[in-house]
């Protein structure tokens, strides 16, 4: 006797935008399949505030947009609605067409890593990401150490890595005018004996 298996149920992308508005809860889109997010650790989302804060203080009153965790984001190449940490787009934003409440144009990306997620985020999220015209700039930013991996676009299918430990340490943002990062700003008030429990 063989067991078999019943294909992971599909829906569509409009189906998943109709009911995602709906719910209170956010959900990721891949190509058919819903993946529901989890929610992040106190220090997970105090390192994520304070890069919105840096970055809202860096560009002040220059022409970009920086969104947080709740602003939906459409990968067209691969069928993916995804809900990256934060993001930073050009001003004027463009919008799926159709759509009021999803972002097509971020220059940069940066994703705060959990253990449930660190490898997606570094391989099938960061190739999909890399089909977005407009994407330039990844940030990785481990939660458990002061650990930043960055990748620039450099040209197509080109990327730069640089990897940043330590608390004395300074990312440059090339796709933001080369404003710059304190990692010790970055990671204010976090306590890492603490951080891997």
């Amino acid at each position: 006797m063989t067991l078999t298996t019943s294909p992971p149920q599909t829906i569509t992308a409009q189906d998943y935008l109709a009911q995602e508005v709906e719910l209170e809860t956010r959900n990721e889109y891949r190509n058919g399949e819903i993946i529901p997010m989890t929610g992040g650790t106190p220090d997970h989302n105090e390192i994520n505030a304070n890069l919105i804060v840096l970055l809202k203080m860096a560009l002040r009153k220059q022409p970009y947009s920086i969104f947080v965790t709740d602003q939906r984001l459409w990968i067209p190449e691969r069928n993916i609605y995804t809900y990256p940490d934060t993001m930073v787009t050009p001003r004027p934003v463009e919008l799926q067409s159709g759509r009021k409440d999803t972002v097509i144009n971020p220059i940069l990306i940066a994703e705060v890593l959990s253990k449930s997620t660190q490898q997606y985020d570094r391989t099938d999220k960061f190739e999909a990401y890399r089909t977005i015209a407009s994407f330039q700039e990844y940030l990785l930013i481990n939660q458990t150490r002061p650990h930043v991996e960055q990748y620039v676009k450099q040209a197509a299918n080109q990327w730069l890595f640089t990897e940043l430990t330590g608390l004395e340490q300074i990312v440059t943002l090339r796709s933001l005018n080369n404003i710059e990062l304190a990692l010790a700003d970055l990671y204010e008030a976090i306590d890492f004996a603490m951080a891997g429990e």
